[in-house]
């Protein structure tokens, strides 16, 4: 027990050698972190910091059109403030492969989200639903002879968008929540998509203006113009009320643009979207999109529509041919 520690020694932490030590290595830390935090970005285009290149600045050179009357305009991923920490991760089981970021990390570090708890284990994201069916369905669209854009209503994160945006389609993004924006930014750059995407800081609906909508703290993927709608599965959650701006589609979407998918998840806002795209919804079939929208009857009703209003205004579109999957309807002319 040569070396065993002796009961009553002193351990001489603060000697004058000990002493200069720890402010000499504090000192290296602090320039460290002084540096790093005050670095100019490089010109790089492939830099993750640098924000000024043309994949994050997807607003301002890409090739998508754009209606001239359009009462709203791209918003521009390259100025808006940048989330952080970012966790992204590439998502499994998709047969074309893609990166999203989160925007909710749940209540770390009782409960974090799943998709944390994955990536803490070597996994990759879940592949959402959403995904999968958006993919499948262009799939066999453009084997049918047909090409177009992705129009993504209540876009979140972008699951669906970045789908489309990996296989070459041209992607119209509305998202009013600015946290899920932000994050749909972050995949843009990721999947190297810029001159494929356009995001839109917006709520759409049958009318110019704005609107209350209800973002549930710690429940983003929730948010909806019902107050009701956005707490029904989550009664228990914090509410924040705020003023988002409305658009209808038939005002942003050129006439001229073919249009191969349509997707909308709104939280019961359904009826009030499909109205506003009366015009891109009555083109002749082989040219009108592929809808898929959610009809959970609940949600609607919360928003006082239904399903069966729904399908008649859809009906007299002449979409007749619609099939119920999950809580979402497929139609098609």
């Amino acid at each position: 027990m040569a070396n065993a520690w002796k009961k009553y020694k002193s351990n001489k932490l603060t000697t004058p050698k000990t002493l200069l030590l720890f402010f000499s290595t504090s000192l290296i830390l602090l320039t460290f972190f002084y540096l790093t935090l005050h670095t100019t970005p490089s010109n790089n285009p492939n830099n993750p910091n640098n924000l000024n290149n043309n994949h994050l600045n997807n607003n301002l050179n890409n090739n998508l059109p754009l209606n001239p009357n359009s009462p709203i305009q791209p918003f521009n991923c390259h100025t808006s403030p940048q989330p952080h920490p970012i966790i992204a991760n590439l998502v499994e089981g998709v047969k074309h492969p893609f990166f999203y970021s989160l925007s909710d990390f749940g209540s770390l570090p009782d409960k974090p989200h799943k998709n944390i708890v994955r990536l803490l284990k070597g996994k990759l994201f879940r592949k959402p639903d959403i995904s999968v069916t958006v993919q499948e369905v262009i799939e066999r669209m453009r084997g049918e002879g047909r090409n177009g854009a992705f129009v993504d209503v209540g876009a979140n994160v972008g699951m669906a968008t970045f789908a489309a945006a990996v296989m070459g389609v041209r992607v119209y993004a509305f998202e009013p929540v600015v946290e899920n924006l932000m994050s749909v930014c972050n995949g843009i750059y990721f999947n190297r998509v810029g001159d494929l995407v356009r995001v839109f800081e917006a709520a759409t609906s049958d009318r110019v203006g704005n609107i209350t909508f209800h973002k549930l703290v710690g429940r983003l993927d929730n948010s909806a113009v019902s107050a009701a709608g956005a707490k029904l599965a989550f009664k228990s959650n914090e509410e924040v009320e705020l003023q988002v701006g409305s658009v209808p589609l038939d005002l942003v979407i050129p006439e001229t643009e073919p249009v191969l998918l349509l997707k909308i998840d709104v939280q019961g806002w359904e009826y009030h979207v499909l109205k506003g795209a009366k015009k891109l919804l009555s083109r002749k079939k082989g040219e009108a999109p592929y809808l898929i929208y959610e009809e959970d009857e609940r949600l609607l009703q919360a928003s006082n529509s239904s399903s069966t209003e729904i399908r008649k205004f859809l009906g007299g579109l002449g979409y007749t041919h619609c099939v119920q999957k999950g809580t979402d309807a497929h139609c098609t002319k």
